[in-house]
């Protein structure tokens, strides 16, 4: 329950996303996090930080430590799940929109 409520917290799950190619520095980070107030990252990173998912190095970069790479490749199948069910719902919603798609009209014994 614990991993669940770091986890989901607001920007969490982005910078151990963000992280996962490599050390960042702080203004990085936020640039990647889509500028992302300055507190709320100083928070999660705290966070991460205690929960020794993220470590900060001597030039203050901020990189996953090994139970974060564990972390982050522990939630890529929930990646590619959310992959599969963003594509099913676009082709849901793209049914749902034009339901005659695919659909011809025919009359019995007439030549299309």
């Amino acid at each position: 329950m614990a991993a669940l409520d770091l986890f989901g917290r607001r920007w969490s799950l982005r910078v151990v996303w963000e992280l996962h190619g490599g050390p960042l520095g702080f203004r990085a980070l936020r640039q990647r996090c889509d500028s992302m107030s300055s507190s709320v990252l100083r928070q999660r990173l705290a966070e991460l930080l205690d929960a020794e998912l993220v470590h900060q190095g001597p030039d203050s970069a901020y990189a996953l430590t090994e139970l974060g790479r564990a972390a982050y490749e522990a939630l890529r199948p929930l990646v590619r799940w959310s992959e599969r069910w963003a594509a099913e719902l676009s082709v849901s919603r793209t049914a749902s929109a034009n339901p005659d798609a695919g659909c011809q009209d025919s009359v019995p014994g007439s030549r299309s």
